[in-house]
């Protein structure tokens, strides 16, 4: 999809990248962009965990390493893009209340720190996802799915 990308900002598992893959396959995203920690299919032994998982996907979806995701927002926000975190702070908003605005740059966190605070400080939004149960959040492939398919449905 056009104008639309997603920025992985320190992603431990390799799984969850590959998740990341196939669902940005799946929606049509322009471009992955893998930030920080986050693991990138350059290697044997990377390309075959997330492979397992991206099924090939991240053959054909378009992506970039970036070490300093803080640097990279600032580019995006330069192109014009609108840099939205999914993220659960005081000021997140429910995803489905949001409006996006193309182009658009969806950021996803570290499993178990989420998005740092210096990136959502330079976010233009920050949504979330309504949890009802016990747990707090959802994996960051399960939320980014969810979120993703929400934001590109009217593309």
């Amino acid at each position: 999809m056009k104008n639309f990308v997603v920025i992985c900002d320190s992603l431990r598992s390799l799984f969850n990248v590959g998740s990341v893959f196939r669902t940005a396959d799946g929606v049509g995203i322009e471009k992955v962009y893998l930030c920080g920690i986050t693991g990138k299919p350059d290697t044997e032994k990377a390309e075959r965990k997330i492979s397992k998982v991206a099924l090939g996907a991240q053959k054909y979806v378009e992506w970039e390493y970036a070490k300093q995701s803080w640097r990279l927002v600032e580019r995006l926000k330069k192109e014009g893009y609108q840099i939205v975190s999914l993220e659960q702070t005081s000021k997140s908003v429910n995803y489905t209340d949001f409006k996006p605005k193309f182009p658009l740059a969806l950021i996803i966190g570290n499993e178990s720190s989420g998005i740092r605070k210096s990136l959502l400080n330079r976010s233009d939004k920050i949504i979330d996802i309504p949890m009802r149960g016990q747990k707090e959040s959802l994996n960051v492939s399960v939320a980014f799915g969810i979120v993703a398919y929400w934001i590109g449905r009217g593309k």
